[in-house]
C-alpha cells in the first residue's frame, strides 16, 4: 500500500512503540483538557492560596519564635515547615479531586468519555497528572511565600525541578486516592464527608509538622506506611538539605501512583454506571 511522504508506515499505529505514542498522546490531551479550565476560573488558585499562607504566616512564625519543635542543625523551623506546607496544598488539591469525575458522571461528559477508545486507566492518568500540574503551580505559590518571609530553600535548578516531581507524584496518588473513593462512594456528599475525614489524618500522620522521632510508636508505624510521609521527606532534602533516601521516596510514591491509577481505573465502570 502507498503511504503519503512523511507519514508513519502502514501498520505503525499497532506497533508496540505506536501504542504507547498514542497512549501517551491522549494522557497529555486529558491532562491538557483539565487544565484549561484553570484559564476559566483562577479563583481556585488564588483561595487555595489562603490556608498555606496562613499556616506559614502564623503557626510557622510562632513555633519559629518557641522553639517548641526539634529541628535537624541548623535548620529553623520555618525552614523545616515549608516543604511541608508545600505538599499539605498539593493534597487539599488532589484529595477533593474526585468530585469532579462525579460531576462529570452527573453531566453526561464521563458516560461521553467512556464510550471514546481511549483507556480507562488513561482517563485516569490525564487527569491525576492535572491535578499534580495543578500542585505545582500551587508550590511556586508557597514557595514564594516562603522567600518572602526569609526561607532559605535552595536555588539549585535541578533540585527545582526534582521538587516538582515528587510534588506532581504525591499529588497525582492522591487525586488517584480521591476517584477511587468517588467509585466507592458515587455521590458527592458522600465524598466530601470521607475526604474530609481522611485529609487531616493523612497531614498530621506525616513528618510535615514535625520529624517522625516526636511521635509516639504508634503515630511512627501509620507515619510509615503515609505516602505523604515520603513526599514530605523528599521535597525537604531537595529543597532545605535534610537527609533521606530520595530513590526509596520515589519508588513509594511511584510505586503508590501505579495503584492509585489501577484501582481508579477498575472503579470507573461502577462510577460511570
Amino acid at each position: 500500500m502507498y503511504a503519503a511522504p512523511g507519514a508513519p508506515p502502514v501498520g505503525w499505529a499497532d506497533t508496540p512503540l505506536g501504542v504507547v505514542r498514542r497512549l501517551f498522546s491522549r494522557i497529555v490531551t486529558l491532562c491538557w483538557v483539565e487544565l484549561r479550565k484553570i484559564r476559566h476560573d483562577r479563583t481556585e488558585l488564588y483561595t487555595r492560596a489562603i490556608q498555606p499562607a496562613l499556616w506559614l504566616l502564623i503557626y510557622g512564625e510562632v513555633f519559629n519564635r518557641i522553639h517548641a519543635i526539634p529541628t535537624p542543625q541548623g535548620i529553623s523551623y520555618l525552614s523545616y515547615l515549608a516543604p511541608g506546607i508545600l505538599a499539605q496544598s498539593a493534597l487539599f488539591i488532589a484529595i477533593f479531586y474526585g468530585i469532579q469525575i462525579i460531576w462529570e458522571r452527573d453531566a453526561g461528559v464521563l458516560t461521553k468519555l467512556m464510550v471514546t477508545p481511549t483507556p480507562r486507566a488513561a482517563l485516569i492518568t490525564g487527569k491525576a497528572f492535572a491535578a499534580g500540574v495543578r500542585a505545582v503551580i500551587q508550590g511556586v505559590v508557597v514557595v514564594i511565600l516562603s522567600a518572602l518571609l526569609g526561607v532559605a530553600l535552595t536555588h539549585n535548578p535541578l533540585k527545582l525541578l526534582a521538587s516538582a516531581v515528587f510534588l506532581v507524584l504525591g499529588s497525582a496518588f492522591f487525586a488517584c486516592l480521591s476517584m477511587t473513593i468517588a467509585g466507592i462512594a458515587l455521590k458527592r456528599d458522600r465524598l466530601m464527608g470521607i475526604g474530609q475525614a481522611i485529609t487531616m489524618p493523612l497531614f498530621f500522620s506525616s513528618s510535615a509538622l514535625y520529624p517522625t522521632e516526636v511521635m509516639p510508636g504508634w503515630l511512627q508505624a501509620i507515619s510509615k506506611v503515609n505516602p505523604l510521609t515520603y513526599e514530605v521527606e523528599a521535597l525537604r532534602a531537595l529543597l532545605v538539605g535534610t537527609s533521606t533516601i530520595l530513590w526509596l521516596d520515589f519508588l513509594v510514591l511511584a510505586g503508590a501512583t501505579v495503584a492509585g491509577i489501577t484501582a481508579s481505573a477498575l472503579l470507573l465502570p461502577r462510577l460511570a454506571r
